[in-house]
């Protein structure tokens, strides 16, 4: 009986050694992954840039695809509407002949999806949502007609997952601050830079 006592107490202290030790090492990894997280928040994301052409043949778009999204930051489907009115014309007033032949096809594609997606805009002042989702596919437009034409300004796309049911949504704008036209106010601060387009 008493060699059993001591063998039972013998048992224990093994195995509450073996707990203990257990338990610091799993303490020990815990504190190396929280000293390692703050070192990884720490590593500045690289933004990608591309590098377009210095011109002046996509001013006045330019100025009224940003006025178009100004219009929608702000919630304000009216205004929205008469930019997207401005941007058609603009788009409509585009000299394709000073265009590469080779690039001009190319371009009338383009110009054409762009002015649907901007006249959608301007005829529907009381539906935002619906100006919305043409505003997203005119982003896609501008960035294609950009990287042909070139720019006369620095340009950043921006990129918000939660829109379209988190399937994400795009946009351009000549600053790197997030101030998101899906949403507006809702959401105003949904979204990231995810390329940079420089002029040289």
């Amino acid at each position: 009986m008493k060699t059993t006592m001591i063998l039972l107490f013998l048992a224990l202290v093994s195995w509450g050694a073996s707990a203990q030790h257990d338990h610091s090492s799993m303490g020990n990894s815990g504190n190396s992954h929280s000293s390692m997280t703050p070192k990884m928040k720490e590593e500045p994301r690289v933004i990608p840039s591309i590098t377009v052409k210095h011109s002046m043949s996509v001013t006045s778009i330019l100025d009224n695809y940003l006025a178009l999204k100004d219009a929608l930051v702000d919630d304000n489907g009216k205004k929205a509407a008469s930019s997207g009115k401005m941007l058609f014309d603009a788009l409509g007033k585009f000299d394709l002949s000073g265009q590469p032949a080779p690039k001009q096809k190319e371009l009338k594609d383009i110009l054409d999806d762009a002015k649907e997606n901007a006249e959608h805009i301007s005829e529907n002042a009381d539906k935002i949502d619906h100006q919305r989702e043409h505003f997203e596919l005119l982003g896609g437009d501008l960035k294609d007609l950009i990287l042909i034409t070139g720019a006369d300004r620095t340009l950043y796309q921006l990129f918000c997952s939660m829109y379209n049911n988190n399937k994400g949504g795009k946009w351009l704008s000549a600053s790197d601050k997030v101030k998101n036209p899906f949403f507006g106010d809702e959401k105003m601060k949904c979204g990231r830079v995810l390329v940079k387009i420089e002029v040289k």
